[in-house]
């Protein structure tokens, strides 16, 4: 986290946001993990807190624990206790924005680039890309689907899910929690 970035337990003000746009913030990521999830990029409240999946809208944190990911319900400011469940979370593109649609195929393909050798240096079991549009884009994968995917990086499993934003009108959070939960019935955890 930025060091004149305060952790924040109250909605950030307008100018906090308007100042969170080209941060990064920090991955929580360890080596050997089961799960490496992968946002698009991180949200404007996400930069101003400097805490992953922060907009309240966001099911992230709800998919999870209803899909038996997590024994608790965590919220963005628990988000380092991923690791001691074997999750972590990182992004494709680093830079925070008020919205994907802002990132350009080519930041979505040089984050891929990038991403692969975050992969081959952690090696995680499985690797949850949060959104189908993105993946495919960045990995010029135009018929990819929601699920685990024909190929592997790395070594590591290469799975495609919803993405949780609160946006996402084609999942409603029952539906969103089971194609998460398929990441451990897949794989007998």
């Amino acid at each position: 986290m930025p060091a004149n970035l305060a952790i924040v337990t109250s909605s950030p003000t307008a100018e906090e946001l308007r100042s969170a746009t080209s941060r990064t913030i920090e991955d929580v990521i360890a080596p050997g993990l089961k799960t490496l999830f992968v946002g698009i990029n991180p949200g404007l409240w996400s930069g101003a807190t400097g805490f992953h999946f922060a907009r309240p809208g966001n099911r992230f944190w709800r998919a999870i624990y209803e899909a038996g990911l997590t024994p608790t319900l965590l919220s963005p400011a628990d988000q380092h206790q991923l690791l001691r469940y074997g999750l972590g979370v990182t992004n494709l593109v680093p830079r925070t924005t008020a919205a994907a649609a802002e990132l350009t195929p080519t930041e979505l393909r040089t984050g891929a680039e990038q991403l692969t050798r975050k992969i081959e240096r952690y090696q995680p079991a499985r690797v949850a890309f949060l959104g189908v549009s993105t993946y495919r884009i960045a990995f010029d994968a135009p018929r990819a689907g929601v699920g685990r995917q024909p190929i592997s990086i790395a070594g590591s499993e290469v799975w495609v899910l919803p993405n949780p934003s609160g946006l996402n009108a084609h999942y409603q959070l029952p539906a969103l929690a089971a194609a998460y939960a398929a990441l451990g019935s897949d794989s007998g955890d």
